[in-house]
């Protein structure tokens, strides 16, 4: 994978998502990111790239930094937003070349929490979509030392939390859904719901590395089930 020219596609992508929005639909709150408009997470978007080249990147991406990101942007709208996000792609791309391609992870990430409050869904099988599975997938392994076994069975994709032992628990749906779900993208009922063999319930505080299981059911669709998630 070229995560380079991944992070450029994803870019494009997002810019023809939010290019033609109204600024009603702007203010569309993001289900996956429930303190954030469409506008505040493009914010969000735009300003990492900005603050990675500038140098200012703290290691846990704390809530204060990302906060900071939207409150500079306040007053400006998507177009704007747009017009700066192009100035800094080249610098980034270059920051990336020297550095790494960390940030292809977030806008992989926010391009479908964006596509979820827009209702817009794609995107879904890509190369950057595997990345992002197999590094979440890695900190998913940390949290279950010393718990019996888990799976996770995708179309063409599987994990096994210990190879060759019989799993207690095992998760199966479509590659994109488990991808998500390891972003805390998808509920408590959703694992359920996808669970085929144990009790997931005593797993679920493990898919919470990037923030608390939302409370509603999720879908890059646009449509969620409104069901209170159970805990």
């Amino acid at each position: 994978m070229d995560g380079i020219e991944e992070w450029s596609k994803a870019q494009q992508r997002v810019i023809g998502l939010v290019g033609d929005l109204t600024p009603e639909r702007a203010q569309v709150m993001v289900p996956a990111c429930p303190a954030w408009t469409v506008r505040d997470l493009l914010s969000h978007m735009v300003g990492l790239g900005a603050d990675v080249v500038a140098g200012d990147e703290p290691d846990d991406h704390n809530a204060e930094w990302t906060a900071r990101q939207v409150a500079r942007r306040r007053d400006r709208d998507v177009d704007a937003l747009v017009a700066e996000w192009r100035s800094v792609a080249g610098p980034l791309r270059d920051w990336m070349a020297a550095h790494g391609t960390r940030p292809l992870f977030d806008v992989t990430i926010h391009e479908q929490d964006l596509r979820g409050a827009l209702g817009q869904p794609g995107a879904q099988d890509t190369p950057a979509m595997a990345a992002v599975r197999d590094r979440y997938v890695a900190r998913l392994a940390d949290r279950l030392r010393d718990r019996p076994p888990l799976s996770l069975v995708g179309e063409r994709w599987r994990w096994d939390s210990e190879l060759g032992t019989e799993p207690a628990v095992v998760i199966q749906a479509p590659e994109f859904e488990l991808t998500r779900a390891l972003l805390a993208r998808r509920s408590a009922h959703q694992l359920r719901s996808w669970t085929v063999r144990g009790d997931v319930s005593p797993y679920l505080d493990a898919f919470t590395s990037l923030g608390p299981l939302p409370t509603t059911d999720l879908s890059e669709s646009g449509r969620t089930a409104g069901r209170q998630s159970e805990k």
